[in-house]
């Protein structure tokens, strides 16, 4: 009996779509396996990449507001929760936020280091009160450098090994 992956029962696009799309890998993950693994075109694993690194990010941007307010507003715990996140960090960090400001927020998501990249942006967007109209396209900048970053990287990676 042959050993499957869950990845293999996709199609390699699909998979990088999903892959890049999850907490813990985003595009830092997917186009290094969409290359090196599935030896898709670098330009073809970018896009997917970006697309699906995004949909979450949406997600996150649109309804992280309404949920936590709707959670403040039923339990006292999520209420002092979210009050102690809000006011520890604005208090910590605002006056760098607003010294660096867009430039802030699009360094943070486009380097490609473990806790930055779409889901910590958009999380970060938050937390600091940054709407939806302005956040989405800040963080997409970032996203989009942070692949050309993992893209080259990839590329340089597999050059170094042949």
């Amino acid at each position: 009996m042959e050993f499957k992956l869950f990845f293999d029962y996709f199609s390699p696009e699909l998979a990088i779509f999903i892959i890049s799309m999850l907490l813990v890998s985003e595009l830092r993950g997917s186009i290094p396996v969409a290359i090196g693994l599935y030896n898709l075109d670098p330009i073809k694993a970018y896009f997917i990449s970006i697309i699906g690194n995004m949909v979450p990010v949406i997600f996150i941007l649109k309804y992280i507001d309404p949920i936590s307010k709707y959670l403040m507003f039923r339990s006292n715990f999520f209420n002092k929760f979210f009050s102690y996140i809000f006011d520890h960090t604005r208090k910590n960090h605002n006056g760098k936020f607003e010294k660096w400001g867009a430039f802030a927020l699009i360094t943070f998501v486009a380097i490609p280091l473990p806790v930055t990249g779409g889901w910590s942006g958009a999380i970060a967007a938050f937390v600091f009160g940054i709407p939806f109209k302005k956040a989405l396209p800040l963080i997409t900048l970032g996203v989009i450098i942070a692949g050309v970053i993992v893209t080259g990287l990839s590329l340089g990676a597999i050059k170094l090994s042949f």
